[in-house]
Parts: structure tokens; C-alpha cells; sequence
């Protein structure tokens, strides 16, 4: 029986190699793998429908593109990216700007309005430092589906083409910026822009002490129709990540693989706080806690109508799967 040959498109992570490189195999499938573009050169490609059949794909455009009746492909419970997001607020420093109240009625830049992490940045600031989206005005130098049918109250100033927002930042055209990355002038330590929280790994541990949450980022796609005519591909394919990524975690374990000098205190940190599988597949209980955080974000910062449920953004087969606990005692500890 000749297997079903299906093309992918996700990031060159530690946690999808085994599947790159055909040391996991999904059963049934035979994988073919595109080249990565970059992530926005994906996110892009996906929105428009141009992309590969499995995709890597912003979880917060997902939501919208589906509440806009885009029918044509569905998510597995695979989440490829997640990131504690307070550290990716960014101000002028000769703005004034000493605490999170201190945005309200202020101008702040982002790429676009729907990126993931802006979701997330925007949420924390509203939901925990009572800093309502709405009290700020959101420049932004890219159009994209949030920005095109936000609500009209929702203050949007957008920029003429050319104009960049890191470069705003720090000429002072803008007092802050929340952004997907960790921007060049952080990195390089230009002395005119600093974080909005300072001690963001302080208030991320506590953030998920408090909530238990590792923020998604990104979903998976593949098209409705693969899942209608075959739904055992969902199985197939959510077990197949999950193979790939147990044993990134028995690679990773090995702090000889990694060109860190304090590497394992990091990685013994890391398991002390989030527990044995940080980067959890399927809906459980907590990654729907999760993925429903992010979709009422979504859904207050720039849809209308009711909020979407996740069984309008999950095929009912990826309800219920039983996925296999980390595997942490086949991991060789001697290092």
C-alpha cells in the first residue's frame, strides 16, 4: 500500500531534526521536506495559501483567518514555538517610561498588529498591569489580517511604506515597541533603548508560577481536506512530533551538544520549574487552558462576534490523544 506523500514547511528546531532528517518516520506518510524560508517568509506564504501541506503557523493569525471563514486547513495540537513574552517590550528611555502605566495614552510601535507575541504582550499588560490595549495607539509598519478588520476604536496609526519601527524607536518618533524577537538594539546594547521590564525573567517565572502557562506561539496546519478523506493522519502525524522532539530531549539532556559553559544548571533550572515536558503536544487540560488564553486575547484585541471555541479550530481527531509520557529514563546521564 503506497503511502500518503505529504510536503512540510516548519522551523530548523532541535525538536522537529528526527523528522527532518527521516530518523522518525510518521506512519502511513511519507514526508516530503520543503526548504524553511524564514518565519515570516512562512507565516506569509501560509496566510495566502501558498505554503507546503504541513505548516508551521502563527497561532494568534490562525485564529483570525478561521473566524473569517477560511475553511481550507485545520491545526494539529503540535505547538512548535512558545515564549515567555515580557521581555519583549521595548521603550525610549528618554520617554519617561518607568512602569507599564506609564504606556497609556502613548504611541507604540510593532511590525504588525497580529503577531503572536503582540497578543500575548498586550494581554499581560492589560490583564496584569492594568494597561488597557485600547488606551494606547498601535503604530504599526506592516497591514496584516488583525489590523485590517480591527475594531474601528481601536487606535492604528499606520505607516507610510518605508518607514521602519526600530529605527522610530530610536530616533524617539515612538515611545515603545513590543516585538516577536529580540530586536538588534537590545542585542547590541544601544545605551537608547532599554526593556519595560527590566527583571523580565523574575516576573515571567512568576507569571507561570501563578499560571502554570508557557506561552504558544505558533500552531501546525495541514488542509481539511487530507484530514476529512484521511483522519488518521492526525495520529499519525502529532505522534510522529512527539517521537522527534523525545528525542531532541535526550540529545539536549547531554551538555556536551551544547556550547554552553553552564548549560546543565540551565537545563536542571528549566525541568525544576516547567516539569519533564515543557513543550507539550495535544489538548490537555493545561495546553487548552493555554491555547484558550491566547484565542480570548485574540478574540477581545481585534475580533467581533463570540469568542471562537477550540473544537472550530481543532479536528475532533485531535481531541483525546494519548500521547506518551517523556521519556526521561532511557537519557544516558553520564556526561
Amino acid at each position: 500500500m503506497s503511502k500518503l506523500r505529504l510536503s512540510m514547511m516548519v522551523g530548523d528546531y532541535e525538536i522537529v531534526r528526527a523528522l527532518k532528517d527521516g530518523s522518525v518516520r510518521p506512519k502511513g506518510i511519507e514526508l516530503v521536506i520543503a526548504d524553511y524560508p524564514g518565519t515570516r517568509v512562512i507565516h506569509d506564504r501560509v496566510a495566502s495559501g501558498e505554503a507546503s501541506d504541513i505548516n508551521e503557523f502563527n497561532a494568534g493569525a490562525y485564529v483570525v483567518q478561521k473566524r473569517r471563514g477560511r475553511d481550507d486547513f485545520t491545526a494539529l495540537p503540535v505547538f512548535l514555538h512558545r515564549r515567555f513574552r515580557h521581555g519583549f517590550a521595548f521603550v525610549n528611555r528618554s520617554k519617561g517610561i518607568a512602569n507599564p502605566a506609564d504606556l497609556i495614552g502613548r504611541r507604540v510601535a510593532c511590525r504588525t498588529l497580529g503577531a503572536a507575541a503582540n497578543y500575548w504582550i498586550r494581554g499581560h499588560l492589560e490583564e496584569d498591569f492594568g494597561v488597557p490595549h485600547r488606551s494606547i495607539t498601535w503604530v504599526i509598519e506592516s497591514e496584516d489580517d488583525a489590523s485590517r478588520q480591527a475594531p474601528a476604536e481601536l487606535k492604528i496609526e499606520r505607516l507610510p511604506r518605508g518607514k521602519n519601527v526600530e529605527a522610530m524607536l530610536l530616533a524617539g518618533e515612538v515611545d515603545a515597541m513590543i516585538a516577536p524577537n529580540v530586536t538588534r538594539m537590545i542585542a547590541e546594547g544601544d545605551p537608547r533603548v532599554g526593556r519595560l521590564f527590566p527583571n523580565y525573567r523574575e516576573i515571567e517565572g512568576a507569571f507561570y508560577a501563578r499560571t502554570g502557562l508557557f506561552p504558544i506561539m505558533h500552531v501546525t496546519t495541514l488542509p481539511s481536506k487530507v484530514v476529512a478523506k484521511h483522519p488518521w493522519v492526525v495520529e499519525s502525524l502529532v505522534l510522529a512530533f512527539e517521537e522527534a522532539k523525545q528525542l531532541a530531549y535526550k540529545r539536549l539532556a547531554n551538555p556536551r551538544n551544547v556550547p554552553l559553559a553552564w548549560y546543565w544548571s540551565y537545563w536542571e533550572e528549566e525541568r525544576a520549574r516547567l516539569g519533564p515536558d515543557p513543550w507539550e503536544y495535544g489538548m490537555s487540560e493545561l495546553n487548552r487552558r493555554n491555547f484558550g488564553t491566547l484565542v480570548g486575547w485574540v478574540h477581545a484585541q481585534v475580533l467581533s462576534g463570540p469568542r471562537p471555541g477550540l473544537e472550530e479550530l481543532f479536528p475532533d481527531e485531535a481531541f483525546g490523544l494519548e500521547l506518551p509520557l517523556p521519556r526521561m529514563h532511557e537519557i544516558d546521564y553520564k556526561f
